[in-house]
């Protein structure tokens, strides 16, 4: 937007320029540093221009033009309901739980719901714990309180951890009540709102209660520890939520700094000036310097050099550009000095499509659906359906007083039908299995992709650092003129040469010579030619490394005038030509080696019934050169980042459950839109932000490891879910009162805690059997 010069809130001369503002708080982040103001992507409500000419002349084209974007206000959505859409965090009002962010923007966004949850745990965790100790050894301090000045302290320390650390769950439980949707948050809300509210009116009117419920003092039994407790655990759940969030966010940002925050515009007389990077448009001519990443898609005009294209393709080679090739914005410039013209600038940008797929297959994945989640849907109604049933039934049929017994009877459903061992069936075999997965090897980034690696059936997987080593190798030599050169000296003569190199190429041949304890040759008359390759003289000898082209315009022919060279083996990555004195000599062929893990690590999951896919970027015979090594199923090659993610999409859409495994940001699209993103551990941040599962050492047996890991903790957390449900199918008619006319038997309140306690103690301990699971 415009800021009109009268009704602005200030204005600040600036390098030439009048920036007007719209607000005070804006005016003084640009104070402080006006470079990072301009530079960054979420300048906030100004917009500058030059000073008017005159009265009302506000606008300058081509200040405006270059004017700094207005505020960014984030989106917020929930993943399981898309149509949920509000600006700022906050919680979904149907499901309850916290949106993620639809918007995001390459600097840090304060998350003031993190730490606002933050600040409620640690107070209620503080204030929760004597609370718990009074209740367990109340009766045992050396100087004995009364029942009712211990029940009084209690209200006092859990009062402030129900009411004000645990308000954003009933805020919650209200929301699934209006909205007609039961959750999980539901039952927090009933039970513990059932505990407080109990235990208020056992502090403070205890003869409501019927005499065999209440102590020898007169005092009826309080569950005040319950309430605050569980509150605690309940936030301490929520806080590794939103903090995971934030993580997810950070892979998207990663992304977006791929982008330099600068580009070096060159004016129409050859000057050049920086400006920040959402100030370049289409048809700027761009200077690109040796060590910097290309500021935006376009096209080279003027210079040569090497460019690492990784990011798109994920091959490790730099491609040689020159004028007239295409460039990537985001990609890194290794050698040469280059000029281009930018064509796609901004949200057109490739990094910008590949931030945009990454983005919405994070959203388009719907949460984990726990069984407690979907049984809550018809559990919470029939636990409040029991309640009532019982408060009616002993108010009506039950012995007096009745009100007092029908008002036991329903809290006790209520507080063993709390959500303790109900929420902590999931997490706690997922936080027990997350550390046993360490321990193997593999890091669990969340539980969906944990629950959902056990029933994929499909692996697509990368070529590059994932099955091979991702990291270009002298392997072998071939020497055209065995007669007078044997294959170390042509690679003694080529290092010699490439040593005083910076090219990648030239550094992968010195390190080859190295290995190999050749000692290099002093070298003189060093050229170096960009995107061609490199001559000098060695011992006398005049030597040059590099394309064909390059021979053939230093006058360099086929010995014996024969075929043009063509690599022995059919892994060869790449290779350069080596001439001696005015004849080709041989050639240094560059492969991409095969992990040591990756053939037994295919054959057992080809054993285990998955179907191994390959999508690389790489040319199709290396590809199909390594697909027939370690029998895969199928073989795509020669394929961007944005057709890994549809190959997964395709899968998916024949109904197969696919997991993706990757190390490079080329990978991310993929790895965001699969069931199960696997990354390697030696690959990018990026690539590991957004898979939910990550191999150390890029040890591809580590699959297969999470696998079994997989299916122990399915198991495992299904049979936490029936010891909670087993529970309360017991536990919620003996509270009721059912048996009452039979047997005699009458669940207290206490007794109701008590289950409950015992069913959590079973959780744990079932759970903690994974520590032991053999994968």
């Amino acid at each position: 937007m415009m800021v009109v010069p009268e009704k602005a809130a200030g204005k600040i001369e600036h390098a030439g320029k009048t920036y007007y503002f719209c607000s005070k708080s804006c005016v003084e982040r640009f104070s402080q540093d006006p470079g990072k103001f301009l530079a960054t992507s979420s300048t906030a409500g100004m917009e500058h221009s030059p000073a008017p000419a005159g009265p009302g002349a506000i606008e300058d084209t081509a200040a405006v033009s270059r004017a700094a974007p207005e505020e960014k206000k984030i989106r917020y959505t929930c993943p399981m309901h898309p149509e949920v859409v509000q600006v700022g965090p906050g919680i979904c009002p149907i499901c309850g739980m916290a949106l993620e962010p639809m918007d995001i923007f390459a600097e840090v966004e304060a998350d003031p719901e993190y730490h606002a949850m933050l600040l409620r745990f640690w107070v209620s965790a503080a204030l929760s714990l004597p609370v718990l100790v009074f209740s367990m050894i109340g009766e045992s301090f050396d100087v004995p309180l009364l029942p009712n000045v211990r029940n009084g302290v209690e209200f006092l320390l859990a009062t402030p951890v129900v009411l004000w650390g645990g308000w954003p769950f009933f805020e919650r439980f209200w929301s699934s009540l209006v909205n007609r949707t039961p959750n999980m948050f539901t039952l927090i809300g009933l039970g513990t709102g059932a505990a407080y509210l109990d235990s208020v009116a056992a502090t403070f009117f205890p003869q409501i209660f019927p005499a065999s419920f209440r102590g020898m003092p007169g005092a009826a039994p309080v569950y005040f520890e319950a309430a605050a407790v569980i509150t605690t655990l309940v936030l301490l759940g929520q806080v590794l939520e939103l903090r995971a969030r934030q993580r997810t966010s950070g892979a998207i940002r990663a992304l977006l700094n791929l982008a330099p925050q600068q580009a070096h515009l060159l004016g129409s007389d050859g000057s050049e000036k920086d400006v920040a990077l959402g100030q370049v448009q289409r048809g700027d001519r761009l200077r690109v310097r040796p060590g910097e990443r290309v500021p935006a898609d376009g096209t080279i005009r003027e210079g040569a050099s090497a460019v690492d294209e990784s990011m798109v393709t994920g091959e490790p080679m730099p491609v040689e550009k020159t004028a007239g090739d295409q460039v990537t914005g985001g990609t890194l410039n290794t050698s040469g000095s280059l000029v281009m013209e930018a064509e796609r600038v901004g949200p057109e940008s490739m990094l910008a499509q590949i931030v945009k797929l990454v983005s919405e297959a994070q959203r388009s994945r719907a949460p984990l659906q726990r069984l407690a989640d979907k049984v809550s849907v018809y559990f919470v109604p029939a636990v409040v359906a029991a309640a009532i049933l019982s408060f009616l039934g002993w108010s009506f049929f039950g012995p007096e007083p009745h009100f007092a017994h029908g008002l036991v009877a329903a809290v006790a459903v209520l507080i063993i039908a709390c959500p303790c061992a109900l929420g902590l069936a999931t997490p706690m075999s997922i936080m027990v299995a997350v550390g046993r997965g360490a321990h193997a090897g593999v890091l669990i980034r969340n539980a969906q992709a944990l629950e959902t690696l056990a029933k994929v059936d499909t692996l697509v997987i990368d070529k590059t650092g994932t099955l091979t080593e991702g990291k270009p190798r002298v392997t072998s030599v071939e020497v055209e003129r065995p007669d007078e050169f044997s294959d170390w000296e042509l690679l003694r003569l080529a290092a010699s040469i490439e040593k005083l190199s910076e090219h990648p190429i030239g550094r992968a041949i010195v390190k080859a010579a190295e290995e190999k304890n050749l000692s290099l040759l002093p070298a003189s008359d060093f050229r170096s030619v960009p995107g061609k390759g490199v001559r000098g003289t060695v011992e006398g000898k005049e030597v040059l490394v590099g394309t064909t082209d390059f021979l053939h315009q230093s006058g360099i022919a086929s010995p014996n005038d024969g075929p043009e060279f063509r690599p022995a083996t059919a892994d060869a990555l790449s290779y350069v030509l080596v001439a001696i004195d005015g004849k080709r000599a041989g050639a240094l062929i560059f492969s991409d080696t095969i992990k040591n893990s990756a053939q037994e690590a295919i054959d057992s999951l080809r054993r285990d019934g998955i179907r191994i896919v390959m999508a690389t970027g790489d040319r199709r015979d290396v590809a199909l050169h390594i697909a027939r090594t370690l029998a895969l199923d199928q073989a795509e090659a020669e394929i961007l980042p944005e057709r890994k993610a549809e190959i997964v999409r395709i899968l998916q859409k024949q109904g197969r459950i696919v997991a993706m495994a990757g190390d490079g940001i080329n990978d991310a699209p993929a790895l965001a839109a699969a069931d199960v993103g696997i990354a390697m551990g030696t690959g990018t941040d990026v690539a590991i932000e957004n898979a939910g599962i990550t191999i150390l050492k890029g040890d591809l047996r580590g699959i297969m490891r999470a696998r079994n890991l997989s299916r122990a903790t399915v198991r495992n957390i299904k049979q936490n879910l029936a010891f909670a449900f087993l529970y309360n199918v017991i536990g919620i008619p003996v509270a009721a009162g059912v048996f009452y006319p039979l047997f005699g038997w009458l669940l207290s309140p206490m007794l109701a805690s008590a289950a409950m306690s015992f069913s959590s103690v079973s959780v744990i301990a079932n759970a903690l059997r994974l520590r032991q699971q053999a994968l």
